[in-house]
């Protein structure tokens, strides 16, 4: 049995792990953490595991105290936490899944500029591996530390990644996404207030997202070349669930069938994207680890329609985690679905 630690559990991602590693196969969760008054039984924050899993959670005292038992921790920490800690579980040797941003940009000036706070372990960021694993599976397979992508740029990043990888469409790509109230965390806030966000919608974050750097950092890296998001995010009165809609403008006349036939080639061994006849639907991936697809030619604009759902606390957060290990273990990558 792999020996895993959680630390930040008090979070939805926090939850969310437990509640699939529960399942896996091959998996003992050895040590809990989070920043807690005196130690509490998770089944005590979380009344949904009760008589189910009644471990104690641990008063959070620093990296050198914690995951002494473990092979390998999940970090389900705010941004800019993270940082501080990886390098010592990894001297340590401990395998990192980090489901932070603070690894996932590989220029530090650019996390300087988009999060406003130097990065503190940059020496690490070429060696982090960013863990969308229908892309990088080979590298993540010998990773020691993993970056789990952010919500927002999973669901873009499989949708554009074909036409990218293809060099079918011209590099500057508008995005339209919506997301569940999970995906602004578990402290409450105005902006997530029920009074606030039920029977409301709004847009937010319009061009200044931190999640930009993160795609046109990924979708560039396809490209071979810069690529341009112009990102629209918006707040759906939800609890989870996010769908993005991409606009993506091709360089000559392509037919439906040829898209299709590009996406079934590009995905066809990988098992949690599924590509549609039909517009997705958050519905459809509640609570699941699916990434749902459906690219459509508009003839009349020459444009590609791309419209991606996932869950934003499971394929957007701690399904693509767990996702990320099973690779790292050589286990399959549905084990603990």
């Amino acid at each position: 049995m792999l020996k895993v630690g959680i630390l930040g559990i008090t979070g939805y991602a926090g939850y969310e792990l437990i509640q699939i590693l529960l399942k896996h196969p091959c998996i003992q969760i050895a040590e809990m953490a989070g920043r807690l008054e005196k130690p509490t039984p998770i089944s005590s924050i979380f009344g949904q595991f009760k008589k189910r899993f009644d471990m104690e959670c641990q008063v959070f005292e620093g990296a050198s105290s914690f995951g002494r038992s473990c092979d390998l921790i999940f970090l389900a920490l705010p941004h800019k936490v993270s940082m501080a800690m990886v390098p010592e579980f990894l001297k340590a040797g401990k395998r990192v899944i980090d489901l932070s941003a603070d690894f996932r940009l590989k220029n530090a000036a650019s996390y300087a500029e988009w999060y406003h706070e130097e990065h503190t372990s940059a020496s690490l960021l070429p060696e982090a591996v960013y863990g969308l694993p229908e892309l990088y599976q080979d590298r993540i397979k010998n990773a020691r530390l993993i970056a789990n992508p952010g919500c927002y740029p999973t669901t873009v990043i499989l949708g554009c990644a074909p036409l990218i990888k293809h060099g079918l469409v011209k590099h500057e790509i508008i995005v339209d996404s919506k997301s569940g109230i999970s995906g602004a965390g578990a402290t409450p806030s105005a902006v997530t207030h029920f009074v606030n966000r039920y029977e409301n919608f709004t847009a937010y974050n319009i061009g200044v997202h931190r999640h930009i750097p993160e795609m046109e950092q990924e979708l560039s890296l396809l490209a071979g070349s810069a690529i341009t998001v112009i990102f629209s995010p918006h707040l759906l009165p939800i609890n989870r669930g996010m769908l993005s809609t991409m606009y993506l403008s091709l360089k000559s006349a392509k037919t439906q069938d040829e898209l299709s036939a590009i996406y079934q080639e590009f995905y066809q061994d990988k098992p949690f994207v599924r590509l549609l006849d039909k517009i997705p639907q958050t519905a459809d991936v509640r609570e699941t680890n699916y990434c749902d697809i459906w690219v459509n030619l508009d003839k009349r604009t020459n444009k590609v329609i791309v419209v991606s759902a996932i869950d934003n606390l499971t394929k957007g957060a701690s399904g693509q985690a767990v996702q990320n290990m099973n690779i790292m273990y050589g286990w399959d990558e549905t084990l603990g679905f």
